[in-house]
């Protein structure tokens, strides 16, 4: 891990700097798929699995005896434990429902807001070396609530052509309508254009490796939109001489083990903390399964040394990190200075894997520093805005004017003589 120790001002650009990839040829790869699949569609798709992930499908949906077939294979106490996280997510996410409310701005003008569902929704669920049925939880939950008609997944099968069964049993509990197996490349390009057996949808949310993101930004440029543009994943941790080690190693760990290009990013006020850290994150690290990954991932990572608390959350701030951990001793003060973070996990006992799982927040959060500028799924991201406005003969009276004005001094004559014909209707 590289240690930084009392890094100017000037050189915070390059410090919170993410990994850099070459996309170009991967663009031109990502672009070939998707037209492929807009063109051919089931047929390609099945063209893709068999290609990339290695499995000739008969049929890319996911059929009730299969769904059946998924309950008995995933224990009861795996099942509750899904149930429970699923229930904390519910809550959270009901406890964000929008209540408009109508505003008279002058009198006889009324405006409000109404919320209403996205009607056709696309999950996006990693296969890979490690299935994210957690992520099901965390996409199909909220859209339930909010009330969505058609909720598409779409995740990779394994070699014999199923489905991980803890998926099924997630997408089960949190109300999918419809999955099919596909993975990739090819599955955004199922839900962005809609196949034989894939609807069409109007969002796609969820995560993915390099080629999933890069379609799925290619897709938003035309033809359906997205959650957020996001990279890999990531973890700041702010600690000062209270705080304990190895729970720091363990969070920080916790997202190595993620990808090879996932970043860990430590801030703190103390050279020991930073020692120890280290000694015991190599410790640690010679007990995961998926050691190579982490450690991997750990030469992309960063332990910086700052002069107070001060400096520490300005740089977290610069950074903008998906994932923000504050294990200080005042660490109810530093989160009120929290201004760019996905999500912030306070004192020592808030750890990262809480929130990934079960505390009832969102785990599909801003990476790469788009955390600057957005936030994580939330209620509101399976949602639109209609705004309604009722103007009466007083209203009119009260604004007409100065709408004429306004359109006139923009020179749009037919804009203000739909106001003037109003008017004069009053005369």
């Amino acid at each position: 891990m590289n240690i930084i120790r009392y890094p100017e001002k000037s050189e915070w650009n390059k410090l919170v700097e993410r990994p850099h990839l070459d996309v170009s040829q991967l663009n031109e790869t990502v672009a070939a798929v998707l037209a492929d699949v807009k063109k051919r569609g089931d047929d390609a798709v099945k063209g893709y699995e068999l290609k990339f992930d290695h499995v000739d499908l008969p049929s890319i949906v996911v059929t009730d005896e299969e769904m059946q077939e998924a309950e008995t294979k995933v224990s009861q106490e795996l099942k509750e434990a899904i149930q429970m996280a699923h229930d904390n997510i519910l809550a959270f996410h009901e406890s964000q429902r929008f209540r408009g409310k109508k505003v008279e701005t002058r009198a006889g003008v009324t405006c409000w807001q109404k919320s209403v569902a996205i009607e056709k929704v696309g999950l996006y669920i990693p296969g890979g070396t490690a299935p994210l049925f957690s992520t099901v939880l965390m996409l199909a939950t909220p859209a339930k609530i909010a009330g969505c008609k058609d909720i598409v997944l779409c995740t990779p099968p394994n070699r014999e052509g199923k489905v991980n069964p803890a998926i099924l049993v997630a997408a089960r509990i949190a109300g999918v309508n419809k999955i099919f197996k596909a993975g990739g490349v090819q599955a955004i390009g199922a839900m962005a254009y809609g196949t034989e057996s894939v609807p069409k949808v109007y969002k796609i949310f969820g995560p993915g490796n390099q080629y999933v993101m890069a379609a799925k930004q290619q897709v938003s440029l035309h033809d359906v939109a997205i959650d957020m543009p996001a990279g890999p994943s990531e973890v700041c941790v702010i600690a000062d001489e209270t705080a304990n080690i190895e729970f720091i190693a363990a969070d920080l760990l916790s997202q190595a083990e993620h990808g090879i290009d996932s970043q860990v990013f430590l801030i703190t006020t103390s050279e020991q903390v930073i020692l120890d850290v280290q000694a015991e994150v190599n410790r640690q690290l010679e007990l995961l399964p998926r050691k190579e990954i982490a450690a991997k991932a750990l030469e992309n990572s960063r332990l910086v040394l700052v002069h107070d608390r001060k400096e520490a959350i300005e740089l977290s701030n610069a950074y903008a990190p998906e994932h923000l951990i504050i294990q200080t001793a005042d660490y109810e003060k530093l989160a009120e200075k929290v201004i760019n973070a996905g999500s912030v996990f306070l004192g020592e006992y808030a750890c990262e894997s809480a929130g990934d799982y079960a505390s009832g927040t969102n785990h599909t959060l801003p990476t790469h520093g788009y955390a600057t500028a957005y936030s994580g799924v939330n209620l509101d991201s399976y949602c639109r805005k209609v705004t309604f406005q009722h103007l009466t003969a007083e209203g009119i009276q009260n604004i007409g004017k100065a709408v004429e004005l306004m359109a006139a001094a923009e020179q749009l004559d037919a804009h203000k003589n739909a106001m003037t014909v109003r008017i004069n209707s009053l005369k």
